[in-house]
């Protein structure tokens, strides 16, 4: 199952041992890791995506389920980047794109205090004894969720709605006399133009969750490959 992953250390050195064991355990073939970030909540509230760190073996946190909850959890002041890191400030903070609930950030937000630092993972793991052992061991606190199918629902009624104001406008534009037909002319273009951005919203969506689990699945087969090579 694809998870969303959490762990939370006291302290930056024992993020380090976390995350070495989380590869530890993918080269063990115990969980598949697909992309991990180690991320440090300072004093101030700000976050930071450690330097030195990358992301994993999908590639950038760009656009991704992962990218998203880094930008969550980085909380309201706002998210300091490491360079490394291939993100923008102030990237995907979003809990459609993250793919999780908002209880989940809730839960890690209340851990995840100022001057402790996590390790954050996007795994598939099939149970969960593995990765608790070790990062328990370390002094880790554990928080995973499942993640979501890309929901299209709340953007599609959106959508249906913008559409029904739009028709409506068009209905009273015709009808209209030329004084108003100007002012609602550019009504009719505003909100044909946010239903355009919605759209290409909703199709970069997709095709970014296509991207990634293109990715998962060419991983998976390399591995796979490699594997049988050595056993042969």
């Amino acid at each position: 199952m694809d998870r969303m992953l959490v762990v939370v250390f006291d302290n930056e050195s024992k993020a380090y041992e976390g995350k070495k064991a989380l590869l530890q355990l993918d080269a063990e073939g115990s969980i598949n890791v697909y992309a991990y970030a180690v991320l440090a909540k300072h004093a101030d509230g700000t976050a930071t995506v450690k330097q030195g760190d990358d992301s994993g073996p999908v590639g950038t946190l760009i656009g991704t389920a992962l990218g998203s909850l880094i930008g969550l959890l980085g909380g309201p002041i706002g998210l300091a980047i490491g360079a490394t890191a291939g993100l923008a400030a102030g990237g995907a903070a979003d809990l459609n794109n993250a793919r999780i609930g908002e209880d989940f950030i809730d839960d890690v937000i209340k851990v995840l205090l100022p001057n402790r630092v996590a390790v954050v993972a996007e795994i598939e793991e099939e149970w969960t004894t593995p990765v608790d052992t070790r990062m328990e061991a370390i002094g880790g606190s554990v928080f995973r969720r499942a993640l979501a199918d890309v929901k299209q629902t709340i953007h599609e009624e959106n959508v249906a709605a913008m559409k029904a104001d739009l028709a409506q406008m068009k209905a009273e534009h015709a009808k209209a006399h030329a004084d108003r037909k100007a002012k609602l002319q550019e009504k009719i273009n505003q909100l044909d133009s946010k239903i355009q951005a919605q759209l290409q919203k909703a199709k970069d969506r997709r095709e970014a969750a296509e991207r990634q689990a293109e990715a998962k699945v060419q991983m998976l087969r390399t591995r796979a490959a490699a594997a049988k090579a050595k056993a042969s």
